[in-house]
């Protein structure tokens, strides 16, 4: 390969990171916002699956059936809304757009169900925030977290530690990313949660819609590297 042509595959790449990132800490954002809405609104975390699992667990012990009923349909809605995911971005040609707009479609149900049909609206968000983790799950070659950050934290923790040794490796900073926008996203949902109730899910449905007509504007090469098979 020519030097050339090898430097400006390096600047294509860097592009390719910077852009995939700032997709991520958008989408982080999304995640942020739903997880907290959903949170202040139910009671129980939309996104946050391993506190879910210690609520199960602590329901269990004490025999409470409908606390058990109810995460266990969360748990199951999630792991549903990953696999969901997958197929439809592959059925998709690996595209976020339609992806994002069925994202936007449930968290737009979520919003507008009565509240006698919290359980459902609940269920539908959980769905919407498993299929999310489809939509980038890597940003050249470093694995991303969209909905759930202590997986970010670990890595960048395990950088700093190897930074701290004199070890020199690329990636670990950027795991605050996700953190950082999921951590935005939060604050932001708290504020609308207050105003608005669970009917502020209709801006995360907003913005998930936003986010998908965004990514038509990514290069149909980098959305493939974005979605890795």
């Amino acid at each position: 390969m020519l030097p050339g042509s090898t430097s400006t595959s390096a600047r294509v790449a860097r592009l390719r990171g910077r852009v995939g990132l700032y997709f991520v800490a958008a989408l982080s954002v999304l995640a942020g916002m739903t997880d907290a809405i959903g949170f202040m609104a139910t009671g129980d975390f939309v996104s946050f699956m391993s506190g879910n699992t210690t609520r199960l667990a602590v329901s269990l012990g004490a025999g409470e059936l409908a606390p058990i009923l109810r995460i266990g349909a969360v748990l199951l809605a999630f792991v549903v809304g990953n696999a969901l995911g997958v197929v439809i971005a592959r059925l998709s040609g690996r595209r976020p757009c339609p992806l994002l707009l069925i994202i936007a479609a449930l968290l737009g149900l979520a919003a507008l169900l009565p509240s006698t049909l919290q359980l459902p609206a609940l269920v539908s968000a959980v769905t919407a925030m498993g299929m999310i983790n489809a939509v980038v799950e890597e940003v050249n070659g470093l694995p991303i977290g969209l909905t759930y950050v202590t997986g970010a934290l670990s890595r960048f923790g395990r950088g700093l530690g190897r930074a701290l040794l004199g070890e020199r490796r690329q990636g670990w900073r950027v795991q605050l990313i996700p953190w950082t926008g999921m951590f935005v996203g939060a604050v932001l949902g708290v504020l609308l949660e207050q105003a608005f109730d669970l009917a502020a899910l209709l801006f995360s449905a907003l913005l998930a819609a936003a986010l998908g007509v965004i990514s038509l504007k990514i290069p149909r090469r980098w959305q493939l590297r974005y979605m890795p098979r």
